[in-house]
């Protein structure tokens, strides 16, 4: 939350929120923007992004250790749903230890960037990464490939939906080990990868994206919306000056901070309290030296060279919105050390915070942009309108009172466990 001062802030707390206990004015522009969460928007990039078929194989293949190397490690490893689909760790840790935060997936169908540094376009995009890390799990597309192929379940199930798998009983055209990695080309498995046919590639290609698109399919269902907030902002809207009692007096005034003199929406505004895209805003390094993560420089480059973003040959809509987002990306220096902005809706269970887990707890994190104290100082470029804002200890109590209120409504309990197998009945 960027906590700073100034007079358009007052103007917003001023002309919003004072009229709001009369009930015969309109709630404010500041909350309509902020409330209600709306539909889950469409995704063009993936035709099966709604396909039934495909939500529950995907919902199978989160849980599926098999998408890892040595079958040890699935998606909800990193993304367990009695953590907000968070691991409770500063960095990810499964195979080895990351670099950064595992980010949750709740309402994350609402994001046009993915992972901390926007390095994807996509869930399906993003779903393609992990299972290749080797520090996470360890996998490469053509060994996965070859476990669809061998599994019957996984087989049956992806062929149903995506039609017949590449002939990969064909040792000699599709070698038991391969994926592009184009920052070693002499590792053994890009070699591998490189003496592939040209079509043998595009074919894996599709296969290991379709993989993705079903990933995204079932994570697209875990939404939390309707939260106290949103309820309170709805009796308001039908003319219940006291917004029917859905928040408490502690949370209306922290409301009123985060609109007025904290003007926290500068980031974090819309229905997703955050304005989804990056910023350098000081917060310190886990070890207090200078920051060395480049952020979003190196994840706009990532993400235009990839060939499953929103642009390239494996994108249901490579000429529609999210081609142009990527094809007028541009990658520079201003970028350099930024970070997404994390959606504010449903925080508990998502501690550590920061993209390197550095705030133990939202108290923490309140302190910080209060004092600003530990901030890692002149970077290559950050954001210059921050400022410490003082707050109280009541101040802080009430903000957190509001961050509270925006716990959406529980996720179906079927979607938190596998299904019965990877098949819609």
């Amino acid at each position: 939350m960027k906590l700073i001062q100034g007079t358009a802030a007052l103007l917003l707390v001023g002309v919003g929120l004072l009229l709001l206990a009369n009930r015969t004015e309109p709630i404010s522009p500041a909350l309509a923007r902020l409330s209600p969460l709306p539909p889950t928007p469409l995704d063009p990039t993936n035709r099966w992004a709604d396909d039934a078929r495909a939500v529950r194989l995907g919902h199978w293949l989160f849980f599926d250790p098999r998408l890892s190397l040595d079958r040890s490690v699935s998606c909800a490893t990193c993304h367990d749903p009695s953590l907000a689909f968070t691991d409770g760790k500063p960095l990810a840790q499964t195979l080895g230890v990351g670099t950064r935060k595992t980010p949750t997936i709740l309402n994350t169908a609402h994001s046009r960037w993915y992972f901390w540094d926007g390095r994807a376009d996509s869930l399906w995009a993003q779903a393609t990464e992990p299972i290749e890390n080797p520090l996470e799990m360890g996998m490469n597309r053509l060994a996965l490939a070859h476990r669809v192929y061998a599994e019957t379940d996984l087989r049956d199930a992806y062929e149903l939906l995506f039609g017949t798998l590449p002939p990969l009983h064909l040792s000699e055209r599709f070698p038991a080990n391969a994926r592009p990695i184009p920052d070693d080309p002499q590792h053994a498995h890009a070699v591998a990868w490189q003496g592939m046919r040209d079509t043998d590639r595009q074919s894996i290609n599709r296969f290991y994206s379709n993989l993705g698109k079903a990933l995204a399919a079932y994570e697209r269902q875990l939404i939390r919306a309707e939260a106290p907030f949103d309820r309170y902002v709805t009796a308001l809207a039908a003319g219940q000056g006291d917004g029917d009692g859905h928040l408490s007096d502690s949370a209306v005034r922290g409301l009123a901070l985060f609109l007025g003199r904290g003007n926290c929406t500068t980031c974090h505004n819309g229905p997703t309290f955050s304005d989804l895209e990056f910023h350098n805003n000081q917060v310190p390094t886990a070890d207090g030296r200078p920051p060395l993560d480049p952020g979003r420089f190196e994840g706009a480059r990532i993400v235009k060279a990839s060939p499953f973003n929103g642009a390239g040959p494996f994108s249901d809509d490579n000429q529609g919105a999210a081609a142009a987002r990527v094809r007028r990306l541009k990658t520079d220096s201003m970028s350099w050390g930024e970070f997404k902005t994390p959606s504010l809706r449903n925080l508990k269970g998502r501690e550590p915070y920061f993209h390197a887990g550095q705030m133990a707890d939202l108290e923490s994190v309140l302190h910080f942009y209060s004092t600003l104290e530990g901030a890692s100082g002149q970077s290559h470029h950050q954001e210059n309108v921050l400022k410490p804002l003082d707050l109280s200890p009541t101040e802080s109590a009430d903000l957190l009172a509001f961050l509270e209120s925006l716990e959406g409504r529980a996720l179906d309990p079927h979607l938190s466990v596998p299904p019965a197998g990877p098949m819609h009945k």
